[in-house]
């Protein structure tokens, strides 16, 4: 005969493992024992999360074979430009209820004509977008309504392993839904989602719709923006990654005062330690960001920093890899005074570093590729690849033959439409690289190299 759980050692088993803040709220009882319960917590804490509605026209570009236009005679377009309608949802978080500032992804209200955004007591407003950074994935919204309830932000920074987790969206256009976990792991990186990545992973559930929403702690506060999950068939299978909410914040704070992200660079090009690499120089972890290269006049070269230091620390806290310290020092804006510890043959040494505007295009160029130093890039308004809008004379770039209004299609024969594309494809190529250039309609390969 099997014995029945006593409520009383339900109750003690569950408050061990709950903060004091969250052993407070024990409004339930049964047999007159109080249960725990995140109920007044999640009542604080869900009004400030939205759901986001968007419309818009997606173009696409398809390029007309040259047996085709022949046909049309020499005036006859390269590409045929096709316009579909689109809908999509997702989810934000109320930052501010004074100015109706919305946090949400980028990938949720890219490409929108529309958006709106529906709150938590059923009221809808159409919003206005006033800036957004598809390499971290944030967007800021705007919407004017009375009466709004905005969320608290945590110190991200102060996160560990095992801490509990809440997820707050709208996964499939149910409705605003909670889940519940703990965090995973830190610092994630290298996961090709974005470009900038230093995520925070959780097990709370986080499905398609919950993009842009809410990842909180117990007491109600922000750690993070659910962003992206792994999982067959965009699946939940208890791996999710959230942006952290330090690092959302100072992104926005850059949108609101400039009205565009000013990203901070350091200016150095590097690898991720693995043991063999850590044992040459005397290092005893795999912890750490590894400098292959210093950018000349860089942030990096004027503090003093030098190839073959070991970036550990980054403001006092450690850093885990290469992507992460590229990730935090992206986010932080241009002009912004960073400490750094560095392992340099043994000795453990400090820097203070004033980081350089991300708009410098010839370092950006750099950090992508040595071999495009001196080059700057841009997106093209159809998408079809990044294009030189200028080069350096006697530049590296200019060695290895690239032009002015050259459009970069291919890295490897693996096409690319956007500078993130071409970052991605050139993130590991260490060796020659060949690039599919269109010049003035004309198709032709140049080799990168070091």
């Amino acid at each position: 005969m099997k014995k029945a759980f006593p409520i009383a050692a339900l109750v003690l088993s569950l408050s061990t493992f709950l903060p004091h803040s969250a052993q407070a709220a024990l409004p339930f009882s049964v047999d007159g024992q109080q249960l725990p319960s995140l109920a007044p917590m999640l009542e604080r804490a869900t009004p400030a999360v939205v759901s986001v509605n968007v419309a818009g026209t997606q173009v696409t570009t398809q390029r007309i074979p040259e047996m085709f236009r022949y046909f049309f005679g020499p005036q006859a377009p390269q590409q045929r430009v096709q316009e579909r309608p689109f809908k999509g949802l997702g989810s934000g978080v109320i930052i501010d209820a004074d100015k109706g500032h919305i946090i949400t992804n980028h990938h949720v209200i890219n490409g929108a004509d529309k958006i709106s955004v529906g709150l938590s007591d059923g009221r809808e407003f159409e919003a206005e977008l006033i800036g957004s950074d598809p390499e971290s994935d944030i967007a800021l919204l705007k919407i004017d309504a009375k009466n709004l309830t905005a969320i608290k932000k945590a110190n991200s920074d102060q996160l560990r392993v095992g801490d509990f987790s809440v997820a707050i969206g709208n996964p499939f256009g149910l409705g605003q839904t909670v889940t519940s976990g703990i965090v995973s792991a830190l610092g994630r990186s290298g996961l090709g989602i974005e470009r900038l990545e230093n995520f925070i992973q959780t097990d709370a559930a986080i499905n398609s719709g919950n993009s842009g929403g809410a990842l909180v702690n117990l007491k109600g506060e922000l750690i993070g923006i659910n962003t992206a999950i792994v999982g067959p068939n965009g699946g939940n299978v208890g791996i999710g990654f959230a942006i952290p909410s330090n690092m959302a914040f100072n992104l926005v704070e850059q949108i609101i005062d400039h009205g565009e992200v000013r990203r901070g660079v350091l200016g150095v090009i590097g690898n991720e330690l693995d043991k063999e690499l850590a044992q040459q120089f005397d290092y005893d972890t795999v912890h750490g960001a590894f400098i292959t290269q210093v950018v000349k006049d860089s942030a990096a070269a004027k503090a003093g920093l030098k190839p073959g230091d070991i970036i550990t620390h980054l403001n006092d806290r450690p850093v885990k890899s290469f992507q992460s310290l590229r990730a935090k020092i992206g986010t932080l804006g241009a002009g912004k005074e960073v400490n750094l510890t560095v392992l340099r043959e043994g000795e453990e040494l400090k820097f203070e570093v004033l980081l350089g505007s991300g708009n410098e295009q010839n370092v950006q160029a750099a950090v992508i590729h040595p071999g495009l130093e001196g080059a700057s890039l841009s997106d093209t308004n159809a998408a079809v690849g990044v294009e030189i809008s200028e080069v350096t004379n006697g530049s590296p770039a200019y060695r290895n033959g690239l032009q002015k209004g050259d459009i970069i299609v291919q890295v490897d024969r693996r096409k690319t439409t956007n500078l993130k594309d071409l970052r991605s494809l050139l993130s590991d190529k260490e060796h020659r690289v060949a690039l599919l250039i269109n010049r003035n309609g004309q198709l032709l390969y140049t080799f990168l190299r070091k």
